[in-house]
């Protein structure tokens, strides 16, 4: 684990899934450079999967560059594959997945999924059903940029017309195009008290 001192407790803690590719959109990695940045200049904390790859490391770098501390927790077997950010304020190699997105939850206040593959999926669905199931009460967000995610919410809405979900359910996750306006709602819900900048209003 590397770490180094902060000369004081972060204002909040976001948790954010993204890809480990760029994608074929450049908007992809602005916004995750938006993101990071916004992050870093609301005095903000960062906790992600600790790789240097893609969205992931556009994410943290910015975040890094904005003055905000990156968490990154990290896979033995994916820091072996050369693909972790050695210059995380944190870093943390663990032994699962498993033990890492535990992890990845305990620190966080809020979590946000950014465009991404199977592993974002994987990890926004498993916070949203923890939520679901009580094991924590945190906001969650999606941020359907670019309409990224309009064939998995079109989905989303015929399971709950085939009532294996329901409403309820589905309004446990903010659903956002601007990264802007989620971010607050999601820092805001979480019941966490910083100050927002007048452009923020």
């Amino acid at each position: 684990m590397t770490s180094s001192a902060s000369p004081q407790p972060p204002a909040f803690s976001l948790c954010v899934y993204c890809g480990a590719r760029p994608g074929d959109d450049a908007q992809f990695a602005s916004t995750a450079r938006q993101v990071g940045q916004w992050i870093g200049q609301h005095g903000g904390q960062l906790v992600y999967g600790g790789g240097s790859n893609g969205l992931m490391g556009v994410l943290a770098d910015a975040t890094l560059k904005a003055g905000g501390r990156v968490v990154g927790i990290i896979p033995q077997a994916l820091v072996d594959k050369e693909w972790a950010h050695t210059g995380c304020s944190e870093l943390h190699v663990v032994d699962t997945m498993h033990e890492r997105k535990r992890m990845m939850a305990e620190r966080a206040d809020a979590f946000l999924a950014l465009p991404g593959g199977i592993g974002t999926f994987e990890e926004f669905f498993e916070v949203w059903t923890w939520r679901q199931l009580g094991y924590h009460d945190k906001p969650v967000g999606l941020l359907n940029l670019n309409g990224y995610y309009d064939g998995l919410l079109g989905f989303l809405s015929g399971v709950v017309d085939h009532q294996f979900m329901v409403d309820a359910q589905m309004n446990l996750i903010d659903v956002d195009t601007q990264f802007e306006t989620l971010l607050i709602k999601l820092v805001q819900s979480a019941g966490v008290h910083y100050s927002l900048n007048a452009k923020d209003l």
